[in-house]
């Protein structure tokens, strides 16, 4: 089985590593879901692990790039432009505008 419905996960998801990691084995193979995420909810992911969890900046950059490595597809751009159009909060834009987003070429 491969589907192919996108998950937006977001920085509140990513940070607890229990949560994550069963989130995470769900879009392996075989994948329940894509997962998507953006190059700002990865700063927040990492932001807060450092800042918030005290985790060394070495590892939560090791963490990030080893997503990057084993979800290529999970990374999207250019839904900067839709800021605009969004009625929510200003802090939580970045991710709904994923939902419009494209991935990248």
């Amino acid at each position: 089985m491969k589907a192919d419905f996108r998950v937006v996960l977001d920085s509140c998801v990513l940070i607890p590593m229990p949560l994550a990691d069963t989130l995470l084995r769900m879009a392996e193979h075989p994948r329940l879901y894509l997962p998507k995420w953006s190059r700002h909810i990865m700063e927040e992911v990492t932001r807060n692990l450092v800042e918030k969890w005290a985790m060394p900046s070495d590892k939560a950059r090791r963490r990030e790039e080893e997503l990057r490595k084993h979800f290529p597809e999970a990374w999207v751009e250019g839904y900067e432009s839709l800021a605009d159009l969004m009625t929510n909060h200003p802090k939580d834009r970045h991710v709904w505008r994923l939902r419009f987003a494209r991935p990248p070429s």
